[in-house]
């Protein structure tokens, strides 16, 4: 994706800048969570965003930074509550440092990360410190929902999307709101900008669910990992919703066994996946969620190419791992 390089190297600058400090047992695990890569979504998303209203890219370097330090941040705490040992084919930042420094340095990164995302021309500016804080709030009441989930009987599917939305989507929605911002973009632009994030991030998540049971196997993951973990994802909610009443039994009877055996756990409920209907009908979801994404970048009215955003929005629904 264009800028990808530049953006690395930036952020790279970034990570020196503000964390080659002591106590190192607090600024290491930082350093270590930030050198893991990824793909850097949301930074390249606030850039083509600016790039649509006229800004250069460059003008949103720090900005975009301060965005992904802050998704940095809540994978830390999230490997956290899921107890998970890998990210990104690492061991997770409190398995390599222990838990005490997971919390700590996590809580410094979201601290830091909202001076950073919302400063501009040197300071802190309340309309972007605005957009970052109502943003966290969105993702602290969507990871607790996700939390929730875990003890409830049932889930309906419009409660399981707005936490996908507050956990996932609203973070590449603020992204590609705070480009726009910066940029100068009309208050009316900003909230269209803001629709086609926020909508292929709900597809996002969807899609990520649906592979973590039908993708290809990922490095660290292994197929079937919510599965084992009783995640009431959507695959699980379609399923409920559409499967006959022996498919629900079987579906509910597998959740809750203890088989010794976890790839005959994952075989079974992935065939109920798919004889339910629920496979198709979440395929058909992100297809939906895909097609109102781009009408909202559509109403768009910019002499710039929206070429590079069109192209993130169908590699979420193209993805295979």
């Amino acid at each position: 994706m264009k800028y990808q390089d530049e953006v690395q190297k930036k952020f790279e600058e970034y990570n020196e800048l503000y964390f080659n400090k002591t106590p190192n047992a607090l600024y290491q695990p930082i350093t270590y969570a930030m050198a893991s890569g990824g793909k850097y979504i949301r930074p390249l998303l606030m850039m083509y965003a600016a790039e649509l209203f006229n800004a250069k890219p460059q003008d949103v370097f720090l900005n975009a930074y301060g965005v992904e330090l802050f998704h940095n941040f809540t994978l830390l705490h999230d490997d956290i509550m899921d107890n998970s040992s890998v990210r990104r084919g690492q061991p997770t930042v409190y398995k390599k440092f222990g838990l005490n420094a997971g919390i700590l340095s996590g809580d410094l990164m979201l601290i830091k990360s909202m001076r950073i995302a919302s400063n501009l021309d040197g300071k802190t500016n309340p309309d972007l410190f605005d957009v970052v804080s109502e943003t966290a709030i969105k993702i602290h009441e969507g990871q607790q929902m996700d939390v929730d989930f875990e003890e409830m009987t049932s889930v309906d599917e419009k409660t399981y999307l707005k936490m996908i939305e507050f956990k996932t989507a609203v973070l590449l929605a603020c992204s590609l709101q705070m480009g726009a911002m910066i940029a100068g973009a009309n208050y009316v632009d900003q909230k269209r900008i803001y629709e086609f994030g926020r909508l292929i991030g709900i597809a996002f998540q969807i899609q990520d669910d649906y592979l973590d049971a039908f993708g290809d196997a990922k490095v660290g993951k292994r197929i079937g990992g919510d599965i084992l973990n009783n995640k009431k994802t959507l695959l699980f909610i379609s399923s409920m919703a559409l499967g006959k009443d022996k498919e629900r039994k079987a579906l509910l009877s597998n959740f809750k066994s203890k088989k010794a055996n976890e790839d005959e756990k994952i075989a079974a409920v992935k065939a109920i996946f798919v004889k339910s209907g629920a496979q198709s009908y979440c395929v058909n979801k992100m297809e939906e969620l895909h097609k109102a994404a781009l009408e909202s970048l559509a109403s768009i009215k910019s002499k710039n190419s929206s070429l590079e955003l069109i192209g993130i929005a169908d590699m979420i629904i193209k993805r295979k791992s």
